[in-house]
């Protein structure tokens, strides 16, 4: 499958991008390209591997959920800007 210059086109108006017409030309080239390389790996027989969803084996890996140190209130409104009542005080970001 080669994709023309117009489909080229067509996904650039898409995607909102505004090509000169030697990016046009410079990326048909290269997208016929890599639409090779996909026709290539077509060719591979695959019948006998079994369909995975990663390449390798994946878990997941958990810590135990242990309460540990924290730091105190003071110490986390040490750098604020501003606080107040043991708070942080930001700017009103919802108008009333």
């Amino acid at each position: 499958m080669k994709l023309s210059k117009e489909e080229v086109e067509h996904v650039a108006l898409l995607a909102r991008l505004e090509l000169s017409d030697q990016e046009k030309e410079r990326l048909t080239t290269h997208l016929n390209t890599i639409m090779g390389h996909f026709e290539k790996l077509q060719e591979l027989d695959t019948s006998q591997v079994e369909p995975t969803s990663h390449s390798i084996p994946v878990q997941n890996v958990f810590r135990e959920d242990v309460a540990g140190p924290s730091m105190t209130v003071e110490q986390v409104l040490a750098n604020a800007p501003e606080a107040k009542d043991d708070q942080f005080v930001v700017p009103q970001v919802v108008e009333i």
